[in-house]
């Protein structure tokens, strides 16, 4: 299978891209720190080269003119050849017309434009290099002082070469060794530094593999340790919807059972009873089974609110709280006829769910009709975006009133009354949705005061849409 090159550079293993970046790093480095040293020690010789060549050029032309006699071979060497020694010496008098020391002219660099130059007057000086067959030069020419011809010394760059050569093969030698130490090092610190991440990497595998949502463990402050801090965070997100998923099921299937066993009951009595129920009580039975039933309905769609973890976009509108709380007392008045209403409410918009905060508003009347006495009254209060339902029962008890809104949380004077626990739940599920919140007290009436907050305006329109309501 033929591979994209980026596909390619992504599948690698994180160390070995940490390590071939840094071979790279240190290798450029290394190549470009060796190649300066050669040239600028290049440049170096060859300008000691130049400045020794006329130096001893201009030092021999100031002692053309001197002769130096040897007693032994009784021969005049004029001092400039002695000065000069170690390289060829020549002596140029213009076009086609020069000399040299050494009788093996075939070595000899031959002069050119430059040298005449020099020994016509044309030129101060001149430095160049000459290659021949043989061997390749530095050739310096000065003017000898007043004489119409130059001097010419040529120095043979051969063991500068051989010189530049063995600096090369050592500048090779010691980038290839860096490269290798550094490609060494760099899976050194690759591996050494990943430790950590593979020990992570296995912790969480292991938990995704048997599902143990314990915190992984996190050492020292460094990078690591903050992601293994954000899985555990993460684990722990995990682990609590787990177990709000356990206790939802585990409490609904408590709360079904009732329903459903009372169900299954009055239909097995109808059933082998037959024909001896009169009319009342069959009545009676089919009643009950019909309450049962919407109880059942209730329980299932007040479920289903609860079990979303993403509700759906609701269709946000500017709604007048009062108008909800008029429609939902409506329906409450029929389920309890008995009861007194006091209601004062004054208009109060806000920017939500209609038919999400009129089942939250008549869950909080119901739940005032369930606990109101005989005869009693509800006090309904709806003051800037605070609605206050209050009754005259037996009120809460300091111990439950931090659960009151919890999910299937029944008080111990409760357990004995019709509801599944749900509904004070949905209310405070709805209030965070649209912005607001609730809260449970005691009442001035004697009973238990549920309030319920939105945020809003008394002008028909909100001027901004409050923090916390999902907009689609």
């Amino acid at each position: 299978m033929t591979l994209h090159p980026a596909g390619w550079h992504y599948r690698r293993s994180l160390a070995s891209r940490v390590t071939l970046l840094t071979t790279m790093a240190v290798g450029l480095t290394v190549a470009g720190i060796a190649l300066g040293v050669y040239v600028v020690v290049r440049m170096q010789l060859q300008a000691n080269m130049d400045a020794s060549l006329l130096a001893r050029a201009h030092s021999a032309a100031s002692d053309a003119n001197s002769i130096v006699f040897d007693y032994q071979t009784s021969q005049r060497v004029p001092s400039w050849a002695l000065n000069a020694g170690g390289v060829q010496i020549g002596e140029v008098y213009g076009e086609e017309k020069w000399w040299m020391a050494n009788q093996d002219t075939t070595k000899f660099p031959r002069p050119g434009a430059p040298e005449i130059a020099v020994a016509e007057g044309r030129a101060p000086r001149s430095i160049r290099t000459v290659s021949t067959r043989y061997a390749t030069f530095r050739v310096v020419a000065v003017p000898i002082p007043g004489e119409n011809n130059a001097l010419v010394l040529a120095q043979s760059l051969e063991p500068q070469e051989e010189m530049y050569k063995r600096l090369g093969l050592v500048m090779l030698f010691f980038g290839a060794a860096g490269v290798i130490i550094a490609g060494l090092a760099g899976w050194g610190v690759a591996n050494g530094s990943l430790r950590p991440v593979r020990r992570l990497t296995t912790a969480v595998q292991e938990r995704a593999r048997t599902e143990d949502l314990t915190p992984l463990p996190a050492e020292g402050d460094d990078e690591i340790a903050s992601l293994a801090t954000s899985f555990n965070l993460m684990l722990g997100a995990l682990a609590a919807s787990r177990d709000r998923q356990r206790q939802l099921v585990a409490d609904a299937s408590h709360e079904l059972r009732t329903p459903l066993t009372s169900l299954r009951t009055n239909i097995e009595l109808l059933t082998d009873a037959g024909d001896s129920l009169d009319r009342t009580q069959r009545q009676e039975l089919l009643g009950d089974v019909r309450a049962q039933i919407d109880e059942l309905t209730t329980l299932i769609g007040d479920l289903v609110e609860l079990a979303r973890d993403e509700p759906p976009a609701p269709a946000v509108e500017a709604v007048d709280l009062a108008d909800i709380v008029d429609q939902a007392l409506a329906r409450v008045r029929l389920r309890a006829p008995a009861l007194t209403w006091c209601v004062e409410t004054e208009p109060w918009w806000v920017l939500g769910e209609a038919n999400g905060l009129e089942r939250a508003v008549t869950n909080l009347l119901d739940n005032a009709a369930k606990w109101s006495p005989e005869g009693g009254t509800v006090h309904v209060c709806l003051d800037h975006g605070t609605l206050n339902v209050d009754d005259e029962g037996p009120g809460i008890d300091e111990a439950d009133l931090p659960h009151v809104f919890d999910r299937f949380y029944r008080s111990a004077e409760s357990r004995g009354m019709p509801g599944s626990g749900l509904g004070l739940a949905i209310v405070r599920q709805v209030a965070e949705r649209n912005g607001g919140s609730v809260e449970a007290g005691r009442s001035p009436y004697g009973g238990a005061r549920l309030a319920l907050h939105l945020p809003g305006s008394v002008h028909p329109m909100p001027s901004t849409t409050p923090p916390g309501v999902h907009v689609p």
